[in-house]
């Protein structure tokens, strides 16, 4: 599916296609309709960068007790 929005549109809101691009993949991402990863390739940015742009924005990363556990466990870590 392609998305076409009018350069004027764009122009008038003062964005470029890449600042358009990452405020959807942030918008998705906080409100947990994409994951990270996802947001990040849509946003076209690595992982730091993608969330360099989630903390200008006040957007915290998505991380339950469940992934903290799962990582623990993977890194043989028990507590």
């Amino acid at each position: 599916m392609a998305l076409v929005i009018n350069d004027k549109l764009l122009e008038d809101l003062r964005l470029n296609e890449d600042q358009l691009r990452i405020d959807f993949a942030c918008y998705l991402y906080e409100k947990k309709t994409i994951s990270t990863g996802k947001a990040r390739k849509l946003a076209g940015l690595d992982q730091v960068s993608f969330q360099r742009e989630l903390a200008k924005r006040n957007i915290y990363i998505h991380y339950s007790e469940n992934d903290l556990n799962t990582e623990l466990n993977n890194l043989g870590i028990d507590l």
